[in-house]
C-alpha cells in the first residue's frame, strides 16, 4: 500500500497538492498575440483592399505578403524584447550578487526584514535567514525573487517567444486567405471565416485563463470586427477617389 501510495505521489505530484500551469516559459503570450495579431491583420488587409476593388490575385498577393512580413516583424521583435528585458534582468541580478559577495552581514539582515514583513516571528526569520544565506545562489535567487520579482533560473527563452510569435502569426494570418486559396474568391466567405476564427480563438484563451468561453470570443470578434471595418471604408474610400 505504501508503494502504491508513493507510485501515486510520483505520478501526481506530493498527495494533497495540486498543479499549475507554466506561466514562465515565455511562449503562451508572444503565441496568443501573434495568433490573433496575424488574423486580425490579414482580414483588415483583405477588407481594406477588397473594398478598394482590388483582383483577387491583388488579395491574395497582399495577404501573402503580409502573413510573411508581419510573421517576420513579430519574430524578431519578440526576440529583441525578451532578450532586452533577460538581459535586464541578469544585470540587476548581477548588481545583486556583487551585494551579497561583499555586504553579506548586511544582506542577510536584509532578507530577515523581508521575511518578517511576510508574517515570519523575529527568531524564525533570523534562522531561516542564516541558512538560506550560508548557500550563496539559494540566497541569490530568494533576493532576486523578493526584491525584483523574478527568479534568475526560469526567464523566458527569447527563441521560444520568437518561434511561438512567428509560427502563431502565420496560423493566424493564412485564416482568412484560405477562401481565394482555394478558388472561392467571395471577400464575404474570408470575413465569416476569420469571425469564427476569432471567436473560436478568443474563447479558447479565455478558457485557458478561467474566464467565460463568451467573453473572450465576443472581445475579440468585436476588436477584429472593428479593424476590418475600419480599413474596409478607407479601401472603399480610397477606390472611390482613385476611380
Amino acid at each position: 500500500m505504501a508503494t502504491d501510495r508513493r507510485a501515486h505521489a510520483d505520478t501526481h505530484g506530493h498527495e494533497g497538492g495540486h498543479h499549475h500551469r507554466d506561466v514562465s516559459g515565455g511562449w503562451l503570450r508572444p503565441a496568443v498575440f501573434g495568433a490573433m495579431d496575424g488574423l486580425v491583420t490579414n482580414v483588415s488587409l483583405i477588407a481594406g483592399v477588397g473594398g478598394g476593388g482590388g483582383s483577387a490575385h491583388t488579395i491574395v498577393l497582399t495577404g501573402l505578403a503580409g502573413l510573411a512580413a508581419g510573421a517576420c516583424s513579430m519574430a524578431a521583435g519578440e526576440y529583441v524584447s525578451v532578450s532586452s528585458q533577460n538581459e535586464l534582468v541578469q544585470a540587476e541580478v548581477n548588481k545583486e550578487r556583487i551585494e551579497l559577495e561583499s555586504n553579506a552581514a548586511a544582506e542577510q539582515a536584509e532578507l530577515a526584514g523581508m521575511l518578517r514583513a511576510r508574517g515570519v516571528s523575529a527568531a524564525t526569520a533570523r534562522q531561516a535567514a542564516a541558512e538560506i544565506s550560508a548557500q550563496p545562489e539559494k540566497a541569490l535567487a530568494v533576493h532576486a525573487l523578493e526584491e525584483l520579482g523574478v527568479d534568475p533560473g526560469e526567464l523566458p527563452s527569447p527563441v521560444v517567444a520568437a518561434g511561438a510569435s512567428l509560427a502563431s502569426f502565420a496560423v493566424g494570418a493564412i485564416i482568412p486567405l484560405i477562401p481565394y486559396l482555394v478558388g472561392l474568391q467571395v471577400m464575404a466567405l474570408s470575413l465569416g471565416l476569420a469571425a469564427v476564427a476569432a471567436i473560436a480563438g478568443g474563447g479558447m484563451v479565455a478558457r485557458l485563463t478561467n474566464r467565460p468561453f463568451w467573453r473572450g470570443a465576443v472581445r475579440q470578434l468585436v476588436l477584429g470586427a472593428c479593424a476590418a471595418g475600419i480599413t474596409y471604408l478607407i479601401g472603399v474610400a480610397v477606390g472611390h477617389v482613385a476611380g
